[in-house]
């Protein structure tokens, strides 16, 4: 039986037990577990960790850094080279250099790419450690707070809204539990739990049973209570690894159609080239063994290398901008964003609010509102919000401090209804010291009007009018318009009630208003300003009322023409709504479900859609979002949920972050389409040459020096200046447009390769071997030696081309005048162009079929690289308009 069918047995059958069954069946009880109890549970079940999880294993972080397409690919192509060049050849033919290179490439890459894995990890524990958990549990009686790996089954665990369920929970007390299960489902809905014991007719699958919680889930709102059933790696979370979603694989989607673009150019080159010199020479494993160094030839064999020192130097540039990113393939998602959805508080406004106006149902001054919401936010016991402490900041006013604290005293909380981000508002009851109860309810204030029967002036009830909201928006609406953030505060006697529940929030008395100034950052309108620079559509997705959105947006230059309310999107069908939500770009009055609704609406359009979020109520979109961001001050559960967070809650900060990333991926995008381009003009041309030259145009292992020399130049291009230009719009990482310019690059390489050979066979090679073409030649000495001259003369061509173009062909502006590689980029290429030319000069040089030329060579060189760099140019100008981009 599995791991995962054991689990479901024993868990699920808990969801239809009573709590005294559990507790006996556990050996627990009411108080908790004793001292003895725990460290028996914690022998018998094991420790609340995971340091045997799969997805921590070395095994699954070498498969990540050595098995990807392009591995793949240069893997079977080293075993097909084992098997021709050193199993299937004759002794003296024997030569395992060709498959060695190839290994050498993979492995070399693979422990690149595993340390920037270890460095991920090494970052990603930095980040928990910011985070310290801490769990209310009931043991002998008593409630105490302990570390979250302390915790073991049978434990009597305590959580509420904001908190992280630190296990799997069998609940036996709730006050309206509203969970967020996407951290194991990945789906974004909001499920409403209950403490009831479930009868067997109620069979569901186990995350929709209603009176479990499980670990890693998020708490939205509400409190609840239960037995801890599971810990660590026999949780339902601890014991699968959740795969990522489609739309986070974004990136290894990319780099799989790139090496598919790479695979059908190989399909139809490579056996050409196998045709043609199978039947000109008669030779065919000769053949085939050039026609597999071809195949190897046309491949971009650094790409996974050139890959991981590009995302390892944008993850460290973006680390130094205070963007840390925790998932180093989020970084496609983040360069190719398109539109940021975000809420405004925190990011187009202060973190903090001030409360400014205490105010009746007139207008009018008043304290005892002030007090009321004061006992309100010192007792709920849902997720601090800025509301409450701007509220809670009134007890250090000079000379208030000894009224709110007395006010502490002769009031005493008896019980509450956490706030709902449905509801919009939280209620609490407490008992003053004549043993009365008060509701007390303050929020949002369309929503708590609709509880009201009455309202309170002066000290008089009075019923509330028909035409009541209109009453209510003629005293705030004028604070609303002005961006100011406007709650109600309501009350009602209960007698010596000592509970309440969600029946007795009606036939409230309105009692008055709060309001408080959300006054817009001064760098927001600056912001908002270089994220449309960026091409990045910045869209407010808030809870707040559609006023004061609108005035805030408005200050800061986000459209405001059209607004949508989360009423009026209920009322949407998904066709409607993926229509508004292209025109609209401020949507108030949300729901976390209508925000994940929204977000899915942008995705389904085509959108890379980013979203801001530090609250709980944002983790459903979090997740639902290409990229979720957050922030280092946001709750522990939405930085978990995130895929990138920022050190600070700035949109300037998050700027820089896209910047870069988008930097990141243009160089990356250099080295594939500049190499593939390249690489497939030299094949192209070793087609041509195959058809008419008697002998090989170059050999094996002089391809695979070329590429490998050629692409150990390219590890400095993570490092490599990018033209403004090329990061004011989202980076694309697919291989779409990688086909349009090889087919326009690759055969100016071509023409030059062709003029090359044709001086080569009919003018230098003669020259140096008396006179005769190769045919006319009969010492075999002599032949060789044409061979090794036209091998020399086109290898030295094709590195000097293909280096150089490098130059021409990273930006659409005019090299070294209009736009000049790094300096690093610039010493490297040119140290490496005369230290390979040099190659040829030493006595090494024979390992490779390599010979001396004359130096008058190389000014037919510099004559032939003058003249294809002029017609790249020429070719790009008409390139860069016909698809409006270069790289």
């Amino acid at each position: 039986m599995s791991k995962a069918t054991l689990f479901d047995s024993r868990i699920k059958k808990y969801a239809y037990c009573k709590p005294p069954e559990i507790c006996r069946d556990l050996g627990t009880s009411a108080l908790g577990l004793s001292k003895e109890q725990v460290d028996t549970m914690r022998e018998r079940y094991g420790k609340n960790s995971f340091q045997e999880r799969k997805t921590d294993t070395t095994i699954q972080r070498l498969r990540r850094a050595f098995i990807n397409p392009f591995h793949v690919i240069l893997f079977i192509l080293g075993i097909v080279s084992l098997v021709t060049d050193v199993f299937m050849a004759s002794n003296f033919a024997r030569n395992a250099t060709t498959a060695l290179i190839i290994f050498s490439m993979i492995v070399i890459s693979g422990i690149i790419r595993l340390i920037q894995e270890l460095r991920a990890k090494s970052t990603a524990a930095q980040l928990d450690r910011l985070i310290h958990e801490k769990v209310t549990v009931r043991r002998n009686g008593e409630l105490r707070e302990i570390p979250g790996e302390e915790l073991v089954v049978g434990d009597l665990v305590l959580f509420s809204a904001g908190d992280r369920v630190p296990a799997d929970i069998r609940l036996t007390k709730v006050t309206d539990l509203f969970i967020s299960q996407a951290a194991i489902t990945g789906e974004s809905a909001i499920l409403e739990k209950s403490c009831r014991t479930l009868c067997y007719k109620e069979q569901e699958p186990i995350t929709q049973l209603e009176n479990l919680a499980f670990m890693a889930t998020t708490v939205i709102s509400g409190k609840g209570e239960g037995i801890v059933l599971a810990v660590g790696t026999d949780t339902l979370y601890g014991g699968f690894t959740k795969p990522d979603s489609e739309d986070k694989n974004a990136f290894q989607k990319g780099a799989n159609s790139i090496a598919w673009v790479m695979i059908r150019f190989m399909a139809v080159l490579v056996p050409i080239v196998f045709l043609i010199l199978g039947i000109t020479g008669g030779k065919w494993l000769e053949s085939f063994a050039f026609a597999l160094s071809v195949a190897v030839g046309l491949m971009p064999e650094m790409l996974p290398m050139v890959i991981t020192a590009c995302l390892a130097k944008g993850s460290l540039a973006m680390g130094k901008k205070q963007t840390i990113i925790k998932d180093l393939n989020a970084m496609q998602s983040f360069g190719s964003m398109d539109v940021l959805c975000m809420d405004k508080t925190g990011t187009l406004t202060n973190e903090s609010i001030l409360l400014e106006y205490y105010m009746d149902i007139l207008g009018n001054e008043n304290t005892e509102v002030l007090d009321l919401a004061y006992l309100n936010s010192s007792y709920h016991s849902g997720v601090r919000n800025p509301i409450d402490n701007a509220i809670l900041a009134c007890k250090s006013m000079p000379g208030r401090e000894i009224h709110y604290a007395k006010l502490l005293t002769e009031y005493q909380k008896a019980d509450e209804i956490p706030f709902d981000y449905t509801r919009k508002f939280v209620s609490t009851l407490v008992q003053d010291n004549t043993g009365n109860s008060h509701l007390i309810m303050k929020g949002d204030i369309a929503h708590i009007l609709s509880r009201c029967s009455h309202v309170e002036y002066r000290g008089t009830r009075l019923p509330m009018e028909k035409d009541a909201r209109q009453s209510v928006f003629s005293v705030v609406g004028e604070m609303l318009q002005d961006g100011m953030k406007v709650i109600a505060v309501a009350r009602k006697h209960v007698g010596t009630r000592k509970e309440i529940t969600p029946d007795d929030e009606k036939d409230m008395t309105l009692v008055g208003y709060l309001s408080f100034f959300d006054a817009p950052k001064q760098t927001a309108s600056e912001s908002v300003t270089a994220l449309k620079r960026l091409k990045v559509i910045p869209k407010i997705l808030t809870g707040d009322q559609a006023a004061i959105a609108l005035s805030v947006c408005r200050r800061v230059g986000i459209s405001a023409e059209h607004i949508l309310t989360g009423t009026q999107l209920d009322e949407m069908t998904d066709c409607e709504l993926k229509k508004v939500v292209e025109e609209t770009h401020v949507f108030a009055e949300l729901t976390p479900g209508q925000k994940v609704r929204l977000v899915s609406a942008l995705k389904e359009n085509g959108h890379t859609v980013g979203f801001l979020g530090d609250g709980v109520n944002d983790i459903p979109a979090l997740n639902e979002a290409n990229v979720g961001i957050s922030v280092d001050t946001a709750v522990d559960a939405a930085k978990d949920a995130a895929d990138v967070v920022l050190l600070q809650k700035d949109l300037n900060v998050l700027e820089q972050g896209v910047l870069e990333g988008r930097k990141t991926f243009t160089n990356m995008l250099k080295y594939i389409k500049i190499t593939a381009s390249s690489n497939f003009g030299n094949i192209f041309s070793i087609i041509c040459a195959s058809a008419f030259l008697p002998f090989l145009p170059m050999t094996s292992i002089q391809i695979l020096l070329l590429n490998l020399l050629y692409d150990t130049l390219c590890i400095v291009l993570p490092w490599d200046n990018v033209d403004e230009e090329e990061i004011l719009s989202p980076r694309d990482w697919s291989g779409k447009t990688l086909k349009q310019f090889m087919l326009s690059f690759g055969p100016i390489s071509s023409l030059f390769d062709i003029v090359t050979f044709l001086f080569l066979y009919y003018f230098l090679c003669p020259a140096l071997c008396g006179g005769a073409t190769y045919l006319q030649l009969t010492d075999p000495s002599l032949k060789l030696q044409y061979a090794a001259l036209f091998q020399t003369g086109w290898f030295l061509e094709s590195m000097w081309t293909q280096v150089l173009i490098l130059h021409f062909l990273r930006t659409a502006k005019i090299p070294f005048l209009q736009s000049r590689a790094s300096a690093l980029v610039i010493s490297i290429t040119l140290v490496g162009i005369l230290a390979f030319t040099a190659l040829t000069f030493t006595s090494g040089a024979s390992l490779f079929g390599l010979t001396k030329l004359p130096l008058w060579y190389f000014a037919f060189l510099l004559l032939v690289a003058f003249f294809y760099m002029l017609l790249s140019s020429v070719t790009k100008y008409f390139y860069k308009n016909k698809y409006q981009e270069l790289i």
